[in-house]
């Protein structure tokens, strides 16, 4: 018995596609894999189709433009403008249907730079901003308002969901424009393969970050839709915390590289510490499944299964 449609926009990424194969492992659901080749969510009419033709009781926000320090640093006015769009579009284009329960994906960049640590869903628009990523989380604070908006004046069922630094299969390796894990993953390939003898990583390696698995995000959004859990923002983290220089040597002995780990302190740390409070899932009856030593196994034997195709882009 069919229970529920739902729509997976953004489902070619790194979280979209963990949700497809998650969804379409359930024969309860019929998901619909939307991609920019048959929506393009810079365009409202498009949307609005899309909506309109399928008639989903649920829509799951993964599309984002996404990145790490240095291109969130070097792309603000894109990373601000496009994320702006794809949010407000997909709001705008659910407006006539109050039965759809929307999931959107936010970011734990949301919190304010000097937030206390583990941050709690409370400390949302409570301070500044940290300066490199502040226009991916202006873009998110938008829509979480926006659909705070919604659900005040026309009654939406919306969950903001923020996640914590994820990684994971079909996670974006790009050796200039990616996040921690999968940039440090292939650097360091790159250093083992061409018998570097120093691999040099960005900032001091003394931040302190919580990472989360792809899969584990993908079941709890599955949990929230089948306990029709309704709330205006949701931490999801792992609770699982670790030093920068602990990850860049835990990567060092998946991917089998030998030489010397240097820290170039000239390049931004970003914020000193950052873990999330997720005692609200937690006690809901959520956790998530995969500690970080086997996830980055799986991401690097992702990337090596894959690696002519990561080349070539």
């Amino acid at each position: 018995m069919i229970e529920k449609k739902i729509i997976v926009f953004g489902s070619n990424g790194l979280v979209g596609s963990s949700v497809v194969r998650k969804l379409n492992s359930l024969s309860k659901f019929v998901t619909i894999a939307s991609t920019r080749e048959d929506t393009d969510l810079f365009k409202l009419s498009e949307v609005k189709k899309t909506i309109e033709l399928n008639e989903p009781d649920a829509v799951i926000i993964a599309a984002a433009k996404v990145g790490g320090i240095h291109a969130n640093n070097t792309e603000r006015v894109q990373f601000l403008l496009e994320n702006l769009k794809i949010n407000m579009n997909i709001f705008e284009a659910c407006l006539e249907y109050k039965n759809i329960h929307i999931i959107n994906l936010g970011s734990s960049c949301i919190y304010p730079l000097n937030s206390p640590n583990p941050i709690n869903e409370n400390e949302i628009m409570n301070g500044v901003l940290e300066k490199t990523n502040s226009p991916y989380a202006m873009a998110k604070l938008t829509s979480i308002e926006l659909a705070n908006a919604m659900k005040i004046q026309y009654g939406h069922n919306i969950t903001n969901l923020m996640p914590t630094n994820l990684y994971g299969p079909r996670d974006n390796f790009s050796l200039e424009l990616s996040h921690v894990i999968p940039g440090l993953i292939h650097r360091m390939h790159l250093a083992k393969m061409n018998s570097e003898e120093i691999f040099t990583a960005w900032g001091t390696g003394n931040p302190l970050r919580e990472f989360l698995f792809v899969d584990d995000l993908a079941n709890a959004i599955l949990f929230i839709i089948e306990n029709e859990i309704e709330s205006d923002l949701i931490n999801i983290g792992s609770n699982e915390e670790i030093s920068i220089k602990e990850l860049v040597e835990k990567i060092k002995n998946i991917v089998g590289f030998k030489g010397k780990i240097n820290f170039d302190d000239t390049k931004p740390d970003g914020n000193p510490r950052k873990l999330l409070d997720s005692t609200k899932i937690f006690e809901l009856g959520w956790s998530p499944n995969t500690f970080l030593d086997s996830g980055l196994e799986i991401t690097y034997k992702w990337f090596l299964d894959n690696f002519d195709q990561i080349r070539v882009k």
